[in-house]
């Protein structure tokens, strides 16, 4: 019982917080302002998006070679077409459970190329731990090019105090489940232990992969392309398509964390878009339109091909 309401729980609280964002922030837009975005809709030129939309594309096929390298090197050869189509279906399911998409995309390994799930989801594992580092390192990057902005707007939505609290609790939390995983006996500890002896194999398989430096060099692109459709579709209305560098640092990792905050960023991604974009005499309205508009085109892209993904993965593996 405990277990499903946990279930339930996982997947409501997200949207809930999304739909929730919606509907505060609309509130209070006048009419006259709710006229307002929808002329930014009307008028935008989506001449960008559909750029954006082909360099986003790129990235997800450079994460899907990118997989290989890792995968490889456990002695696993798998179908570039295969892995491409996981990764599309897993993003997909991000879109319902959070971090799903993860999930999935080890067990469709599993089930089409004999990719064991604990060494296929490690490898997953490993590379989303490289892509926090690179997301820490623009955000260190916005931080140093954006010093008062970013302390501003964090210290405006998350008081001094909670900010603190958050860090001491996280930190807490931290030794209890390590002291907790390294010297209790208990059955479900014993058997998260042998799982994690699978997921180590497959994290360890970055630091010995033959091919380096084409695996960092997809590291690279694959933020390149994330940076890149950002940039390109701040093109879209003219209010936005004048930010220095630093301001375009700032909003992308301000957009990158958005995404972890609900569904995909439902709600949360033009929400916290148009927030840090006042701070750059871009009026609110404007911002939110702006958010609405990249992330609504980049779910489309999602929603587009893991659908396909979805129909063709069987239908390339009949034979399987």
């Amino acid at each position: 019982m405990k277990k499903n309401i946990s279930k339930w729980l996982s997947i409501l609280l997200p949207i809930l917080l999304g739909l929730f964002l919606i509907v505060y922030t609309y509130e209070k837009f006048t009419p006259e302002q709710i006229l307002e975005i929808k002329g930014y809709f009307k008028n935008a030129d989506y001449s960008y998006i559909y750029a954006g939309l082909v360099v986003a594309f790129l990235g997800n096929a450079s994460r899907a070679y990118r997989w290989k390298f890792a995968l490889e090197q456990m002695g696993y050869s798998t179908s570039f077409y295969n892995n491409f189509m996981a990764v599309n279906i897993g993003y997909l399911l991000n879109l319902t459970v959070p971090k799903s998409g993860e999930i999935s995309r080890a067990v469709i390994l599993k089930k089409y190329e004999n990719v064991p799930f604990d060494k296929g989801f490690g490898s997953i594992v490993a590379e989303r731990i490289i892509d926090m580092i690179v997301l820490l390192f623009f955000m260190m990057l916005a931080v140093f090019l954006q010093f008062d902005i970013v302390k501003t707007f964090i210290l405006d939505k998350i008081p001094l105090k909670k900010l603190l609290f958050l860090v001491v609790l996280i930190v807490l939390l931290f030794f209890i489940l390590l002291r907790t995983y390294l010297y209790s006996r208990r059955k479900w500890v014993l058997t998260l232990k042998e799982k994690v002896s699978g997921l180590k194999e497959g994290f360890l398989s970055i630091l010995h992969i033959k091919k380096k430096a084409a695996y960092f060099f997809h590291t690279a692109f694959i933020w390149f392309s994330y940076l890149f459709t950002f940039y390109i579709t701040l093109f879209v209305i003219p209010q936005t398509s004048n930010l220095s560098v630093g301001a375009i640092m700032t909003a992308f990792v301000v957009g990158s964390v958005a995404i972890s905050f609900t569904n995909s960023g439902l709600g949360s991604y033009p929400f916290l878009i148009s927030k840090i974009l006042l701070f750059y005499s871009i009026s609110e309205t404007a911002g939110n339109a702006f958010g609405w508009i990249v992330w609504s085109s980049q779910m489309l892209l999602v929603l587009i091909l893991g659908v396909l993904s979805f129909l063709f993965l069987p239908i390339f593996n009949n034979n399987k």
